[in-house]
C-alpha cells in the first residue's frame, strides 16, 4: 500500500476547497471498506491525496456520506465523548521506515474540530500524550454533493524530521463514519488490518508514505 505524496513548489494555507490545481493534478488512493468487517461501504467512499513541500506535509480528504454525525453546537469534547465517537477523519504518520517506536495521530471532524496525539510504543502498551503540531486544517461540508473535505498542512518540524524524496515513511488513513457504536459505524481503514484486534491503532500494518521527486510530478 503506497501513498505517493507529489512536490509542490507553492505553500498554501487550507481552507477546505479542493479543486485547487494542485489538487487536481495529483494521485488519490481510495478506499471504502470496513477495516473489521471487510464489508464494503461505496456511500462512504473516502480519497486521499498528498504534498510536499521542504517545509510541510499537505493532505487533502474527500468524504462520502449518506448522513452526518457530529456533536451539536459549543458541546465540547469529553471522556466517554472524544472527537472519535463522531465523524471523524484520522491519519496516523511515523516518520521512519523501520520498526515503529512512535508515531502521530491527527483528527479531523467534518466541522472542523481537531485532537493530536503523539503515540509512543512501549512493549506491548501504547502510551498517548496531547500533541501540538501547529498544523493547519480547514473541513468544508458540501451537502448537495453529500461530501465533506479536509485539508491539512502539517510542519515537518513538528515530527522532528526534514521531508527527502529518497525517504519513506509510514503511514495510515482511517475514517469514522455514521451513527451508533463501534459495531453499528462504519470504521474505514486505508491500510488493511488484523481484524482480530478492534483498533486503529495498529502501526505494523501502517501502508507507506513516498515522496516523489520534482522530475516525478
Amino acid at each position: 500500500m503506497i501513498l505517493t505524496s507529489h512536490f509542490s513548489d507553492v505553500e498554501f494555507i487550507p481552507d477546505g476547497h479542493l479543486d485547487k490545481k494542485e489538487w487536481m493534478s495529483a494521485s488519490r488512493v481510495i478506499f471504502h471498506q470496513d477495516a473489521f468487517v471487510r464489508c464494503d461501504y461505496p456511500e462512504s467512499e473516502t480519497s486521499v491525496a498528498s504534498l510536499w513541500t521542504h517545509n510541510h506535509l499537505y493532505l487533502a480528504f474527500w468524504c462520502r456520506y449518506a448522513e452526518l454525525n457530529l456533536f451539536a453546537p459549543g458541546d465540547e469534547c469529553a471522556p466517554g465523548k472524544e472527537l472519535w465517537t463522531r465523524d471523524v477523519v484520522e491519519t496516523f504518520i511515523a516518520p521512519q521506515f523501520g520498526p515503529i517506536t512512535h508515531y502521530y495521530e491527527i483528527e479531523i471532524s467534518p466541522d472542523d474540530r481537531s485532537l493530536e496525539l503523539r503515540i509512543s510504543r512501549n512493549e506491548s502498551r501504547l502510551d498517548r500524550e496531547k500533541w501540538l503540531s501547529g498544523c493547519e486544517h480547514a473541513a468544508l461540508i458540501e451537502p448537495a454533493r453529500k461530501r465533506w473535505t479536509v485539508e491539512l498542512r502539517i510542519p515537518a518540524r513538528s515530527l522532528g524530521v526534514r521531508i527527502a524524496p529518497e525517504v519513506d515513511w509510514r503511514i495510515n488513513l482511517c475514517r469514522a463514519d455514521g451513527a451508533g457504536s463501534d459495531e453499528q459505524r462504519r470504521l474505514l481503514s486505508w491500510a488493511p488490518l488484523n481484524t482480530g484486534i478492534r483498533s486503529f491503532h495498529q502501526p505494523d500494518s501502517f501502508g507507506t508514505l513516498r515522496f516523489a521527486t520534482l522530475k516525478d510530478r
